[in-house]
């Protein structure tokens, strides 16, 4: 899902050698190296140096992973698969379903226990019944979380990150209006790890005689509960 450090480390101590990463190596959208040179930074540093070290060719696909033709998208697939809602999803093509009548308390707890995700975050109620669930994993700008939340037939979002001055606060907005509305923030990494296991699914066959290995990013953060 992303090339960090960590995985890097873990990476080379498998013997593999070429990273297919879903998310930048150097801490922007573009992996521009210029500023962190002219600083001196030493993270980078040590990062580069250890990619030249062991020999790691890095290779990123996120724009291609996430094609406009390729429908329906396979990080939200690979949602699904992880949260066992394929059932509920009226069209495979559209990430909203349909899930049986519980709590928003209880839809967040669930998701977390399901996707291992350890400080999950929640706008709303805890105890508004909800049923119906859009996905926007990773990080989307503002325009997309909008739209499924202007629907009337969505209440709660599960995002993957969001500026707390856009998606989030747009949701405590409409909770303070009183509108039936909620948000589930999984985190980045999290949110878009299943992806990483579709990746690993359609690459196998077209590269048979090449081993291909999921090595898991880490969830970054932790709850100080």
């Amino acid at each position: 899902m992303m090339s960090t450090m960590d995985v890097l480390q873990r990476a080379a101590a498998a013997g593999t050698n070429f990273v297919i990463t879903h998310e930048p190596t150097f801490y922007s959208g573009n992996d521009s190296l210029a500023a962190l040179e002219e600083e001196q930074d030493a993270v980078t540093a040590e990062k580069r140096a250890f990619i030249r070290e062991h020999h790691l060719v890095v290779f990123r696909i996120h724009d291609h992973w996430h094609a406009p033709l390729r429908v329906p998208d396979p990080v939200v697939t690979g949602v699904i698969k992880v949260l066992d809602w394929a059932r509920y999803q009226p069209d495979p093509d559209v990430p909203i379903v349909v899930l049986p009548a519980t709590t928003l308390i209880e839809l967040a707890a669930g998701i977390k226990r399901r996707m291992g995700i350890r400080a999950a975050r929640v706008v709303g109620d805890p105890a508004m019944r909800v049923t119906n669930v859009a996905l926007a994993p990773g990080c989307p700008g503002p325009e997309l979380p909008r739209s499924f939340l202007q629907r009337e037939d969505v209440d709660v979002l599960v995002l993957g990150e969001a500026r707390e001055w856009e998606t989030i606060e747009y949701v405590a907005d409409a909770v303070s209006q009183g509108r039936r509305k909620a948000l589930i923030v999984l985190g980045h990494v999290p949110s878009e790890l299943a992806g990483s296991t579709e990746l690993v699914r359609w690459l196998r066959p077209l590269v048979p005689e090449v081993p291909v290995t999921q090595i898991d990013t880490a969830e970054p953060f932790w709850s100080a509960q």
